[in-house]
């Protein structure tokens, strides 16, 4: 019982709770529907009085157009009043435009003050209502500015606009209106500058469908206005954020087409206004990026941009660019380089004789040099440093802004760098009148200034090299697209000399750069530096490898000295490693053939290639049937691994009969074998490659692919070159100039110029395509288009230079390009396959940074030897004798004195080649000449000779004959440098028959 009683309780007590949490949810809901009806009524009231206002309102701007030019202010403050308590842009734009239409209608009103809007100013009790009220109406025509700009870019953001002359100037009038009534404040020129003057190409539009909008902003002297305001650097970054990248390049269009339409305003404000540029487009730099990511968009201008583009602006670009090239062009140019180019280069007082012009390409460096001088001489000095200018001065001060702006642009605008450089080097005298600049700054001249600026991060110091930065670049770039009469014979731009210190200015500053460690933890701004004056330098030096201009030994730093180098090499120091990688030419040529060799022993001795007294290097053997010797070497040579390829390989000849033939390879026999691989590989009448129409030099023939499997002939073409190379094995193959720069791998430089390499490819060819870019009339009246027709093996085929190009003419606008291309297919495209699979072929052996240290030239005297006279003394002393000769010996003191005084050098030659298969000698001297020159003493034949006997030797030791050899001619064996030569009796038998035999070629015999 007593149990059933608390359960009865427990029940009752939850019932009860129960009761009151229902009774307080109730209560909370009756609470909520009061507060939401009276939020509802509220809504409706609400809602019900703006319908009232708003249709009060209507019914105002509905009466008369006469009758409304006749209420008065205060009626008009009333409604105004109404509209601004409930306004919302998008249900009462129309109304706002009523009213705003309504208080100007006031104004025209004649003689009654009491119709004007503005009388209530004057009112005591509405004073500061109205002042409240003005400034919320001028607040939201502001505020449609936004709107403006949205109706002019999307009628505008296009090549050809859509807004009709009416509507643009309307729209135009309205957006200025604010600005000028404002007595253009800072609070309306900035929303003016974001929303209007950043429209795309807004004032090539204005120039060609209203001009009249363009003579109010130059009555208002509008451009100064905004210098004025931009040259601030805080509100220049608030508008440039407030725009981001694309916009601001819309906006500095316009200013820029501002500028060349107002002249006088950029003479008086130039340093404003080069300031402000360079605000804008510093802040784009910041995003620009060098490689696309996640986070970048392509731009036209810009390249890959870190911040969101806005490709509604795509179709607007090439009038934006237009825009920006008002930057570059000529009328802004000599604005802003006044200064400089007002200053006149000294002229000399008599002038020299200009002597004509020599046709041949290449020309003696001295008469080269005289002739330059006499015709540089004519027209002024040439350009020194001297020294004498403050660097701190207001003159200079202003050229360096300038050049910072240009270098900015460079960096910035990285899709038209080449326009930015081709329109900054178009007046012939900015860019000497810019060194003799360079050349006056400090009080020792230039090259100590910039030296010292290198260690100095002032602000100063960062302008001084942004000019010297922006002289190197366009600089590079004029050389780069001037062919070889604009350089050597026009002259054009700079004298010959100028180059010369030019050159030796870049040289040393490149060199301090390196030597002193600024390269080895470069970045940014000083890397960008780097690469600027080493390109300049580097096109400078390849020019002169090609056609001489500077003195001998010109570009060595004679204060380095090979055997220091040497040391800090074999320590890996960094800078020793940056000279060789960056300006080997700085080094003697014959020191970096030595070390080229010392790289290629170190590599042997690390492969295990070289005989120790511990092991022997794994030897190759093959045999190859004389009948058959190309295809024998490549189907047994080409399957070789690397490291058997730069190994020893021992060759077996086996004869017409298919018998061995006598004698153990030495290297001699492979000597023999390598020559005549490549003799017959090089031959044109093979058709792998062809030889140069002018002096008949060596190139991959366009046609090869006639052959089976002709690139891999092409690779095996470049091993055997390389394996030639790698020995020292000098082979007498001329090759064409642009194709040692292939090998090189200039080709891959964006400094490289086709046209320039032209002629050594077909100087007839480079003629009549130099005489297109010099036609003064319309080039589309010679009908060519872009294609290159050729007879392949009788049949006319036709080649694209661009997809499309056979139905595209050339004109004077393109015809530029039109050169290149043509040049970049007749030396690249035409046989890029051959090239690259001979380049594979010779890079497994020769490694390319050792090929590096040597420019096109040099390159070929390693693979052919020197082309310097033959040393006779030198071979003289490198000469082993075998048969009973020796250097006292009768026929050989004669065989010395016919070389030195009977032969003429060509003979010398032949008889060099005679000996060794090869018309000049070893790089090195004779001392590196595998094996060593030999001369023996034979008494029979060569079919019936066994060698040396104790017999032959003493008989020719003592000039014994066994009979006389007037009969029998010197042969040689080429494989060992050897010279077989009879014991004459007579100094004119061995002349005569020496000649002939060097004329008739009858070495190549295998003792």
């Amino acid at each position: 019982m007593f149990t059933v009683s608390q359960t009865s309780r427990a029940w009752f007590i939850d019932r009860a709770r129960q009761a009151r949490e229902e009774r307080l949810v109730q209560k909370e809901r009756e609470r909520a529907a009061v507060e939401i009806q009276a939020h509802v009524r509220s809504f409706l009231c609400r809602s019900r009085l703006q319908r009232e206002i708003r249709r009060e309102i209507d019914e105002f701007f509905k009466a008369d157009d006469a009758e409304s030019s006749k209420r008065s202010a205060l009626c008009i403050f009333k409604i105004a009043r109404k509209l601004l308590f409930l306004f919302r842009i998008k249900e009462d734009n129309e109304r706002f435009e009523k009213l705003c239409r309504c208080i100007l209608s006031s104004m025209d009103a004649e003689n009654e003050p009491k119709v004007w809007y503005v009388s209530l100013a004057l009112s005591k009790d509405l004073t500061l209502l109205w002042i409240k009220q003005i400034k919320h109406i001028l607040w939201y025509c502001c505020e449609f500015l936004e709107q403006l700009k949205i109706l002019l870019t999307r009628g505008l953001a296009r090549p050809r606009p859509c807004l009709s002359k009416g509507t643009l100037t309307a729209t135009f009038s309205l957006a200025l209106r604010p600005v000028i009534a404002a007595q253009f404040s800072d609070n309306l020129i900035r929303p003016f500058l974001i929303h209007v003057m950043s429209v795309p190409a807004l004032v090539t539009h204005l120039s060609t469908v209203t001009p009249e909008r363009l003579a109010v902003l130059e009555s208002h002297d509008m451009l100064r206005k905004f210098i004025t305001f931009l040259r601030n650097e805080d509100r220049c970054r608030d508008v440039c954020e407030s725009l981001e990248g694309c916009h601001t390049l819309c906006l500095m269009g316009n200013l820029l087409h501002l500028g060349s339409l107002s002249p006088r305003v950029l003479e008086e404000e130039t340093d404003g206004f080069v300031s402000l540029l360079t605000q804008m487009l510093c802040y784009c730099q910041k995003y620009v990026s060098q490689k696309k990511s996640n986070l970048t968009h392509w731009h036209p201008v810009l390249g890959w941009f870190s911040q969101s583009v806005d490709y509604g602006l795509n179709e607007s670009m090439p009038l934006i660019t237009k825009q920006l090239q008002f930057l570059w062009g000529v009328p802004l140019i000599r604005i802003f380089f006044s200064d400089i180019l007002s200053k006149k280069l000294l002229e000399n007082q008599e002038p020299a004789h200009v002597q004509p012009a020599s046709p041949q390409n290449v020309l003696p460096v001295k008469n080269l040099l005289k002739r330059a001088f006499q015709r540089s001489a004519s027209v002024r000095n040439i350009l020194r440093p001297v020294g004498g200018k403050r660097v701190d001065s207001a003159e200079v001060q202003k050229v360096c802004n300038i050049c910072v702006l240009y270098q900015t642009s460079l960096t910035t605008l990285t899709q038209i760098r080449l326009q930015i450089l081709t329109g900054l080097t178009y007046l012939d005298d900015l860019l000497p009148k810019l060194w003799a600049f360079i050349c006056e700054l400090g009080p020792h001249g230039g090259l100590k200034l910039f030296l010292e600026c290198l260690n100095n991060d002032t602000e100063e110091s960062k302008q001084l090299l942004a000019m010297l930065m922006l002289f190197c670049d366009c600089s590079r770039h004029l050389i780069t697209i001037l062919d070889d009469i604009e350089v050597y014979e026009e002259q054009i731009s700079f004298k010959l000399e100028e180059l010369v210190t030019i050159s030796s200015f870049l040289n040393c500053f490149v060199f301090k750069m390196i030597w002193d460690g600024i390269v080895e933890n470069a970045k940014g701004e000083t890397l960008e530096l780097f690469q600027s004056v080493h390109g300049w330098l580097m096109v400078l030096y390849e020019r002169d490898c090609r056609r001489r201009f500077a003195p001998e030994d010109h570009w060595l730093r004679k204060d380095l000295k090979p055997s220091v180098l040497f040391q800090e090499l074999d320590k890996d120091r960094k800078r020793a490693q940056l000279i060789l990688q960056y300006i080997p030419h700085v080094i003697p040529h014959k020191n970096r053939v030595l070390l080229f060799r010392n790289m290629v022993t170190k590599e042997k001795e690390k492969l295990g290639l070289v005989e120790t007294s511990s092991a022997s290097p794994h030897v190759t053997h093959i045999t190859i049937r004389r009948s058959r010797m190309l295809e024998d070497g490549y189907e047994q040579l080409r399957q070789l691994s690397q490291h058997a390829m730069k190994g020893v390989i021992r060759v077996k000849f086996v004869n017409d009969l298919g018998v061995d033939e006598a004698g153990i390879d030495q290297d001699g026999v492979f000597k023999e074998f390598l020559e005549e691989i490549i003799k017959r590989v090089f031959d044109p009448a093979l058709n792998l490659f062809k030889t140069t129409s002018g002096d008949e030099r060596l190139y991959p023939s366009p046609t090869s692919y006639i052959h089976e499997n002709y690139l891999q002939l092409f690779e095996f073409v470049g091993k055997m070159l390389g394996k030639a190379v790698y020995e020292g094995i000098v082979v007498d193959v001329p090759f064409a100039s642009f194709f040692l720069s292939q090998l090189l791998g200039h080709h891959h430089s964006i400094f490289y110029s086709s046209v320039d390499e032209l002629p050594s490819l077909d100087s007839e060819f480079y003629k009549n395509l130099t005489s297109i870019k010099r036609y003064d009339g319309d080039i589309a009246d010679l009908g060519l288009t872009l294609s290159y027709d050729e007879d392949v093996m009788g049949q006319l085929v036709c080649h694209e230079l661009i997809p499309g190009g056979k139905t595209i003419p050339v004109t004077n606008e393109n015809k530029i390009s039109y050169i290149h291309l043509m040049a970049h297919f007749r030396m690249h495209t035409q046989i890029k396959n051959q090239t690259a699979a001979l380049i594979s072929g010779f890079r497994s052996i020769i490694k390319p940074e050792w090929t590096r240290m040597f420019s096109t030239p040099e390159l070929q005297r390693l693979i052919s030897g020197d082309n310097a006279e033959i040393d006779l003394e030198d071979l003289k002393k490198h000469t082993v004798y075998y048969g009973g000769f020796h250097g006292s010996h009768r026929v050989i003191i004669w065989l010395w004195d016919i070389l030195a005084s009977d032969f003429t050098p060509d003979e010398r030659a032949m008889f060099l080649k005679f000996v060794t298969s090869c018309s000049r000698p070893p790089l090195l001297g004779f001392a590196y000449l595998k094996p060593p020159f030999s001369i023996r003493c034979v008494e029979v034949s060569d079919d019936q000779d066994t060698g040396d006997t104790l017999g032959s030797v003493l008989r020719g030791f003592f000039t014994i004959r066994k009979r006389e050899p007037g009969g029998r001619l010197p042969t040689s064996s080429t494989c060992f440098n050897l010279l077989k030569l009879p014991n004459y009796s007579k100094k004119s038998v061995l002349r005569e028959k020496l000649r002939y035999a060097i004329s008739m070629n009858t070495g190549f015999e295998l003792s």
